[in-house]
């Protein structure tokens, strides 16, 4: 990595101010590294009077200019900053409000009558809330220039659910010094992905709350990469842009690998992809043979990384995967993965258990829940709920996932959750929701459940979308007598994903 990369964002945007820093496809506004780091450096001036050390920033806020220079704002501080996803209900966002303590909010006049309600279940301060690019010049207008006095390095405190239906707060200590100090991992994880380059132009695919592709975005612009924004994506606006402004990376989800694929073959062929160098993908299990076609057109740039919010655990570099389909990768420098049987014994390479990882350099608990912080640990390891194995190689191989998580287009849905939604209703006496075959997002959202008395399905998912985001109400609702349970009362989701699933390969 060249001392260019190491630099970072906030010393290279005085080196390059005039280059183009960040590109909004979808409003065509644009910013420069000089005019973009003066925007920092007067909005961190700004939250430093308002936000104490250790404090949080929240945003409701869509792909863009603004979400990438609050994030580098509260980077250059010692504050945490919890990106929301803006689908979400007001119940769901002032939970998030009041689980994180963020005591300073911002977001779009787009959002703000869904804020101002999660403000108001929250019982929140108004003054909190800080609204669209006139509430940020307002507080950041009449700041001295230069970086702010308390300057530090800020850490992401982002959102992941569990099996309680409840999002939880993923919390790392704050790095020790200044952004410049703690560089290193960035600069070798681009190393690992095949971005350490001049020049580079990275284009954002997917929502900036979700981990990889903020961070993705933000690396990108340590690196001194010009950034290209999509908020809404598709395959054919991908293509178009990639070969505009001649992307040299980006990441993507396995839905978008097979979105990308069903384009007419004179559509794909014709497409000018060669500026591209990595493709990164996270998020959900990608089918064999659906990433060999892509390596097939894109060429052997596609890069798997396995993990979580909790951090990356296992990365497959092109020529890795290439020798050993299938698999997700061996553990990255500074990671041990182990496979335990039920009582915690390690179990030798070709046997299936549960994948539990150590990454020392990015411990974590989850805010306010001691309890599933121990509970997903066994000793320094810890475990996502994967069901997995390793090889003689050490390459690592799912087998299984969380059992009861639904992945759809490579954006978790949590069953518990919109059970809890759908037993809201008066009528709904039982509950469970499984994730069913869907040849475009890998899986759907259906419910099955047991009412007292009769009600429309539409009537139920209508109940549904005013309490949790859309995405994560059931597409469809199946009636029954009752549910299959066990002996002692446990739902046996087993069952229904048996009948859901027939007629169908499975690989996870």
């Amino acid at each position: 990595m060249s001392g260019r990369g190491v630099a970072g964002f906030y010393a290279l945007a005085r080196e390059q101010r005039d280059d183009v820093a960040v590109i909004e496809v979808d409003t065509g506004a644009s910013v420069t590294f000089g005019e973009l780091a003066d925007r920092v450096d007067r909005l961190s001036r700004a939250i430093e009077r308002r936000v104490d050390p250790g404090g949080g920033v929240a945003v409701v806020l869509p792909n863009g200019i603004a979400a990438l220079e609050v994030e580098l704002a509260c980077a250059q501080l010692p504050v945490y900053f919890t990106p929301i996803n803006w689908h979400l209900a007001p119940p769901e966002i002032a939970y998030i409000l009041t689980d994180s303590g963020a005591s300073l909010v911002i977001t779009t006049e787009e959002h703000e009558i869904a804020v101002r309600a999660a403000f108001d279940a929250a019982g929140r301060d108004a003054e909190q809330l800080i609204v669209g690019r006139r509430g940020l010049d307002a507080i950041a207008g009449g700041q001295a220039e230069g970086p702010p006095a308390r300057r530090g390095t800020g850490q992401r405190m982002l959102y992941t659910s569990g099996t309680t239906g409840r999002p939880k707060g993923v919390r790392r200590p704050l790095p020790v010094g200044v952004p410049e100090d703690n560089l290193g991992l960035l600069a070798a994880r681009a190393a690992l992905y095949g971005v350490d380059h001049p020049d580079g132009v990275h284009l954002v695919t997917a929502p900036m709350y979700h981990a990889a592709p903020g961070a993705y975005a933000i690396q990108a612009l340590h690196l001194g990469h010009r950034v290209v924004v999509m908020t809404a994506w598709t395959p054919e606006a991908t293509l178009e842009l990639i070969e505009t402004h001649r992307v040299t990376h980006t990441y993507m989800v396995p839905t978008m690998f097979s979105r990308l694929l069903a384009l007419p073959v004179d559509q794909r062929r014709e497409a000018g992809v060669a500026s591209l160098r990595s493709v990164v993908h996270t998020a959900a299990p990608c089918p064999v043979h659906v990433k060999q076609a892509m390596m097939d057109w894109f060429g052997p740039i596609l890069y798997e990384i396995y993990g979580g919010t909790e951090g990356g655990a296992t990365i497959a570099a092109p020529d890795e995967w290439l020798a050993h389909p299938g698999t997700v990768g061996r553990a990255r420098s500074g990671v041990t993965i182990r496979i335990l049987d039920d009582d915690g014994n390690e179990l030798p390479p070709g046997e299936p258990g549960a994948v539990y990882m150590s990454i020392p350099a990015q411990r974590f608990a989850y805010l306010n829940d001691p309890e599933k912080t121990a509970s997903s640990r066994r000793g320094e390891f810890f475990t996502l709920g994967d069901i997995g194995y390793l090889d003689d190689e050490g390459y690592l191989y799912l087998c299984d996932r969380a059992a009861d998580v639904v992945v759809s287009g490579g954006v978790n849905i949590y069953p518990a959750e919109v059970e809890s939604a759908l037993l809201e209703h008066p009528a709904v006496t039982d509950a469970a929701v499984i994730g069913a075959p869907d040849d475009d997002w890998g899986e759907r959202p259906v419910a099955h459940v047991v009412t007292s008395s009769a009600v429309k399905a539409d009537e139920l998912i209508a109940h549904c979308r005013a309490l949790i985001a859309g995405y994560k109400c059931p597409r469809e609702i199946r009636f029954r007598d009752e549910l299959p349970r066990s002996d002692v009362g446990k739902l046996l989701r087993r069952t229904l994903r048996e009948e859901e699933w027939v007629g169908h390969d499975r690989r996870l």
